[in-house]
C-alpha cells in the first residue's frame, strides 16, 4: 500500500469524469475512494419517515475514485502533484511547483 496523497478536509479538484473541473473538500477516505463536497452528487429518492414526512428527491454526494481526484493548490489556482519534505521530524506535503505547503 502507497502512502496517500489526499486525506480527509484536502481541497481537491476533479480531473476526470462528469464533475471535471469542479473543486471541494474531501469529508472521507475510504480504501481507493473518496467523498468529496458537492462533487459526484446523485438523486436519492427518501420514503415519507417521522424524519422526513414530505418524502421526495434529495442530491447526495457519491464516492469518487482516488484516482480521478488531484491536490488542489490555492498558491498555484490549479491541481498539483505533491512532494513530500521532512520538517522538525514531520513529514509535509508540498506543491511541486510552486513549494506552498498542503499541510496546514
Amino acid at each position: 500500500m502507497s502512502i496517500q496523497r489526499i486525506r480527509r478536509d484536502d481541497t481537491v479538484i476533479v480531473m476526470r469524469g462528469v464533475s471535471a473541473g469542479k473543486t471541494g473538500k474531501v469529508l472521507e477516505v475510504a480504501g481507493e475512494r473518496a467523498l468529496v463536497e458537492g462533487v459526484n452528487l446523485r438523486k436519492k429518492t427518501l420514503r415519507k419517515s417521522q424524519d422526513n414526512p414530505q418524502g421526495g428527491i434529495v442530491e447526495k454526494e457519491s464516492p469518487i475514485g482516488l484516482a480521478n481526484l488531484m491536490p488542489y493548490c490555492a498558491h498555484c489556482k490549479k491541481g498539483v502533484r505533491i512532494a513530500r519534505e521532512s520538517a522538525d521530524g514531520k513529514s509535509v506535503r508540498k506543491c511541486r511547483v510552486c513549494g506552498h505547503a498542503l499541510d496546514s
